[in-house]
């Protein structure tokens, strides 16, 4: 079934994530997708598989594969997920990973070339600038960054000094790459001043990609390719797959940009599998249930700590001062406020450990997401690869502490908070 309306009225994509892309038909009448746990399939004659590998190796134009191969390459799973996964932004079309570190290290071998430049802003992931600038940097690949808050006129000066770097070695700017909300500090990239800078640097041949992670608050809550991003990256493990039990990642956007990523993924592997792939298209069928009831309890939770003396600050985009910036792009761009947040204690990563330490119902884990309630000391765990320097200048202090809230009832975690900072 993939039918996007009834008559003239659209279906949202949380009904069409029911079913979208199946037919029960081709399953013996199977309400759900099963799982085809298989590495190869069969062809109906030779001529068939002559006809989706020359669609695979690019010798038919504008050819897809056109049919089942290889599990490296395709299979059923797989490939309903990633019709239901971009129905979330209204994308061309979607990719679906092994990993979200894996969509986003063959995104960057699919459009870097050595001599070419990368811009980015920061911070982001410690893993994804690890893969920018410690392993695109060994195959001659630079990169420069602007902080996410950064100016229109800022992001001008940045992709000025981009295109100098790349023509100084006889590269390109090969690629735009956000992230909005930052990890682990909540930092807002204005997407639209993003798109009109580079729209303003560059002409229609040399016009790099923009991408965004939009793990911290996509799909639901953000949109970014309505504000001109050109590709969206997804750590699927996180509220997309929703249970902490799957590894995964995505990108959708674009098609003629996904058509150059998906040679790649084909080559080098890193697809999802068909198992992971049926549990994310369960996982799609009460996104935004789970997501919604984290962001009430996210801002019950928020307004708790806020007030609290042992708290130096809540970094809650829901908090966004008026008339600043932040609230400016917040206003523009989002849909939500989320339900990860930056938590300072007052103090330093003694007072992080003791608040960390002094949770019951809340997790002492790293990942976001899930349906319950995590907390880690960023500083300490998922940027600790970050040098010092780099994590005072984006403001990852040994007092903060990343929180992403769950489903439980919210007043049960405020209890656990409470209990929790009584301990600092």
């Amino acid at each position: 079934m993939k039918d996007r309306k009834i008559g003239n009225h659209p279906l949202d994509p949380a009904t069409l994530m029911m079913g979208y892309g199946f037919d029960p038909k081709l399953s013996e009448q199977s309400l759900k997708a099963p799982i085809f746990h298989t590495s190869t399939y069969v062809f109906n004659k030779a001529a068939d598989g002559k006809h989706f590998f020359e669609g695979i190796t690019g010798k038919r134009p504008g050819g897809g594969m056109d049919g089942l191969v290889y599990a490296r390459f395709n299979n059923p799973n797989q490939e309903i997920l990633e019709d239901r996964l971009a129905l979330w932004e209204d994308a061309d079309d979607a990719l679906v990973f092994s990993s979200g570190m894996t969509a986003i290290a063959l995104l960057m071998f699919s459009f870097a070339r050595p001599n070419d430049v990368i811009v980015m802003s920061g911070p982001l992931y410690a893993a994804t600038e690890s893969v920018i600038m410690k392993i695109m940097a060994q195959f001659g690949v630079q990169h420069i960054d602007f902080e996410a808050s950064a100016t229109r006129e800022e992001i001008d000066a940045t992709l000025e000094k981009a295109k100098a770097m790349a023509a100084d070695k006889g590269g390109k700017v090969a690629m735009v790459y956000l992230e909005s909300p930052a990890n682990p500090t909540n930092a807002l990239v204005d997407v639209q001043a993003v798109r009109a800078a580079v729209d303003a640097a560059f002409g229609a041949d040399d016009k790099p990609p923009v991408a965004i992670d939009n793990t911290f608050l996509g799909p639901l809550w953000s949109k970014p390719q309505a504000h001109g991003a050109d590709l969206s990256v997804y750590s699927l493990t996180k509220y997309v797959g929703g249970h902490s039990d799957l590894v995964a990642g995505g990108i959708t956007g674009k098609q003629a940009l996904i058509n150059q990523i998906r040679p790649m993924r084909n080559t080098l592997g890193g697809i999802c599998d068909a198992n992971t792939a049926w549990m994310l298209m369960r996982s799609l069928e009460t996104l935004e249930l789970r997501m919604s009831r984290a962001g009430e309890n996210a801002a019950k939770v928020c307004a708790f700590l806020r007030d609290h003396p042992k708290v130096e600050r809540v970094g809650y985009l829901g908090f966004l001062p008026e008339g600043s910036r932040q609230r400016d792009i917040y206003d523009r761009h989002e849909l939500g406020a989320g339900s990860t947040f930056s938590l300072y204690l007052k103090g330093g990563e003694k007072e992080a450990f003791a608040f960390l330490d002094g949770l019951k119902i809340a997790k002492l884990a790293v990942s976001l997401g899930g349906t319950e309630t995590l907390a880690s000391a960023p500083a300490a765990m998922t940027h600790l690869s970050v040098p010092e320097e780099r994590r005072k200048q984006l403001h990852i202090t040994d007092n903060l502490v990343r929180i992403s809230i769950g489903i439980e009832k919210a007043e049960d975690l405020i209890a656990d908070f409470e209990n929790a900072l009584s301990q600092v």
